[in-house]
């Protein structure tokens, strides 16, 4: 079963203890809503469930197996959407789908078109990222999340610099996910309307 959980996580940042024996625990089809102040730890604890941070203590279990015995399997089944969107600039929309996507598994162009269809980013297919606005960006980093798969989503804030219907988009890509047994932890400061049965919450002090 995918799930995911992490017991009594500590990290410090110099003198600032940021994780103070903070616990996840989300199974497949559920998502965990990460909420709190600015400078309350979300964007870390994120990153340490990723591996990204060193902890101090603690444990993070994928499956019940503890992920540190192989990090190279965990990560093949996580994909994480930080702050940044992780796109290359001089290249275009496609060409970054295409080039993530290929350090996974081989993707044939029409699943990448269908990709940037989904999106809202057909149009702008051929267009250079460094070009592209804010909201743009962000519409084709989404591209690469639903392209690259993988059962656990990790996403900071992803519904930054997104419009309306930009922000629609995301919560049907995540319910799409959460109904085919992905599990994910957001954080986001909005609010995230899925139902009740699929939604838990985690507020960092």
């Amino acid at each position: 079963m995918n799930e995911l959980t992490a017991d009594n996580l500590q990290l410090w940042r110099g003198e600032q203890h940021v994780l103070r024996g903070t616990s996840v625990a989300v199974a497949g089809g559920q998502c965990l809503q990460v909420t709190g102040t600015n400078g309350s730890g979300k964007t870390t604890l994120l990153r340490a469930l990723c591996g990204l941070v060193p902890l101090e203590a603690g444990r993070i279990c994928w499956r019940g197996s503890d992920v540190g015995a192989d990090w190279a399997a965990y990560h093949g089944e996580l994909n994480y959407l930080g702050h940044d969107n992780a796109l290359k600039a001089e290249l275009t929309a496609a060409e970054n789908l295409r080039f993530a996507a290929a350090l996974r598994r081989r993707v044939p162009p029409r699943q990448i078109a269908a990709a940037l269809e989904r999106v809202g980013m057909a149009e702008s297919a051929g267009q250079l990222v460094r070009s592209m606005s804010a909201g743009q960006r962000r519409r084709v980093a989404l591209g690469r999340l639903m392209l690259t798969g993988g059962c656990l989503w990790l996403l900071d804030e992803p519904a930054s610099n997104l419009d309306a219907r930009g922000q629609a988009l995301l919560l049907e890509l995540l319910g799409e996910h959460l109904s085919t047994g992905g599990a994910a932890v957001v954080a986001t400061h909005q609010g995230l309307d899925l139902p009740a049965a699929q939604l838990r919450s985690l507020t960092l002090l």
